[in-house]
């Protein structure tokens, strides 16, 4: 396989995982060009979300959709944030192909995650926004808008507290007046890893977490917070899609979601050796490549 690397565009934590996912493809004989398209079959990028120096890769992702050109997708995991990373094509959250098809229960064993139980306590709902230049996010309202109408809906059945919680990087003038018992709350950011650190004690008081499609929702489902989402989030098998159903959510089984989750996101030293690679490329072979 001829294949596109374009590393130039993504940020100060893609350096690890370009130069790793790259010695695996070397490993495994492939063709690599560095930043330059050479009439590729496949294209690598970092994430889905076009800003700042990631948005050089808004261009590079059309093209390849309009060529029917398959685009494989690092990003920042969320099972083990900044340990584990993403490794799909065409796409990231529900929207990618992880070629995860065929999974165990042994993946899961080894990140050693526990799936706390489900909790029937808490009073707060958390609405998390996300980034409204992703990928993720086209064909959707402004943020604010979003907010507004989960408020409206989250209102019609419940007067619980609600928390606004902006997405760290896109920290929107969001205005709350309007409502009684809503406040809004902004991620504390960790600039050493442009992460937010403090949801796990957000967590502590939460009934339920109302999501899109990002991390969060994962992260609540691990510690046994009921999450309502959309199609495109990972967490949509375990979810709640409906808000009527806010004071008497779903808590499914999460043991099979949870076997295949673990096939979605890897350690550097596993993309190293070529493991998500190796499904991949099968994957590939099998539905993009014919």
């Amino acid at each position: 396989m001829k294949i596109s690397v374009y590393t130039k565009f993504g940020p100060i934590n893609s350096k690890i995982v370009f130069d790793d996912f790259i010695e695996s493809l070397e490993k495994a004989g492939e063709e690599i060009q560095l930043n330059c398209n050479g009439n590729s079959d496949i294209a690598v990028i970092w994430s889905v979300l076009w800003q700042g120096k990631m948005n050089g890769y808004k261009s590079i992702w059309d093209e390849c959709q309009q060529k029917n050109k398959p685009v494989i997708v690092l990003e920042v995991g969320g099972i083990k944030r900044n340990e584990t990373f993403k490794v799909g094509i065409n796409g990231v959250n529900r929207e990618a192909d992880f070629a995860n098809q065929t999974f165990d229960g042994e993946r899961w064993k080894k990140l050693n995650i526990e799936l706390k139980p489900w909790r029937s306590t808490g009073d707060t709902i958390i609405i998390c926004g996300q980034h409204h230049r992703s990928h993720q996010w086209r064909n959707n309202p402004t943020m604010n808008l979003w907010f507004e109408q989960q408020i409206n809906e989250i209102r019609k059945h419940t007067d619980r507290p609600i928390v606004i919680r902006p997405h760290p990087r896109n920290p929107t003038g969001f205005d709350i007046s309007k409502w009684k018992n809503v406040t809004k709350v902004l991620p504390q950011r960790d600039y050493n890893t442009v992460d937010d650190t403090d949801f796990k004690e957000t967590l502590k008081q939460a009934w339920a977490v109302v999501n899109y499609s990002s991390n969060p929702a994962m992260m609540s489902v691990f510690n046994g917070i009921p999450v309502f989402v959309s199609e495109q989030s990972l967490c949509y098998y375990v979810c709640n899609t409906s808000l009527s159903n806010i004071n008497n959510p779903a808590m499914p089984d999460r043991s099979n979601w949870a076997n295949k989750l673990a096939y979605t996101e890897w350690t550097t030293e596993e993309i190293k050796q070529g493991l998500p690679w190796q499904r991949i490329k099968k994957r590939l072979k099998e539905k993009y490549l014919k």
